[in-house]
């Protein structure tokens, strides 16, 4: 296989944790490939660090927060998750340091997963536009929390409260990456990624003039078009990789 080519995203696996910053994080990035995951009977859940609140200018937090969480809830069923908790570290202000990676690693014992997913936890994507400081701080976090999670010696507060060490992430998958190295086939997930996102109305309506269907369709589909070419012409959600 080409050097440049992407490979397939590893399969044997069944449960999944998705850990982002914000409600519609998981939208943008690889709804497709969750909705095809759990077609195939894998299990995924959803935690994000925030409820979005501070995300809409127009929408004071405490009415927002309720919104954005309602919204992120019904936009997860569209592709098959039924679990989603919420972190409720402060939106805009998210921190990285031991309190968000003690709260990712209990989240990661609770759920027990084989593959972590979160979003880009660099400082672009890609060209001149700059990330955000919760990406960063929950994509960092997430990735030492992997690790964290099955080191007893590490927030021992854990395994007080009953949360036995899982040392059992084989992955953590970065999703809307300058670097990827794998990918899933978005086909058969990637109607139900635009529905899925679309249930974000509120946050797009504030985000954009256009009609939201075919914002959300055309930012969707521009963007597993684009690793097509990486991977044998199909249509793919990309993910960069990194073993444990």
């Amino acid at each position: 296989m080409p050097f440049d080519q992407l490979q397939p995203m590893p399969e044997d696996w069944q449960r999944a944790l998705a850990v982002v910053a914000h409600p519609d994080d998981l939208e943008y990035g690889c709804a497709a490939a969750v909705a095809g995951w759990t077609d195939a009977g894998r299990e995924i859940t959803y935690v994000l660090a925030s409820r979005g609140e501070a995300g809409i200018d127009t929408l004071e937090p405490a009415k927002c927060g309720p919104l954005r969480e309602q919204e992120q809830r019904a936009s997860a069923a569209v592709v098959g998750v039924s679990e989603v908790e919420f972190l409720d570290h402060r939106d805009g202000v998210i921190e990285y340091g031991p309190a968000l990676r003690r709260d990712i690693a209990a989240a990661i014992r609770r759920h027990r997963p084989e593959l972590v997913i979160t979003l880009n936890h660099r400082d672009t994507w890609g060209t001149t536009v700059w990330n955000t400081p919760d990406h960063l701080a929950v994509g960092r976090a997430t990735l030492d929390a992997a690790g964290d999670a099955g080191n007893r010696w590490i927030f021992p507060e854990l395994t007080e409260q009953g949360l036995a060490p899982w040392d059992g992430v084989r992955w953590v998958a970065v999703s809307g990456t300058i670097s990827p190295t794998h990918a899933v086939d978005a086909r058969p997930g990637l109607e139900r990624s635009v529905r899925s996102l679309l249930e974000h109305r509120a946050y797009i309506e504030a985000l954009t003039d256009e009609d939201p269907e075919q914002y959300c369709r055309g930012f969707l589909t521009a963007n597993v078009e684009a690793n097509a070419q990486r991977f044998g012409g199909i249509p793919a959600v990309a993910f960069e990789v990194f073993h444990r």
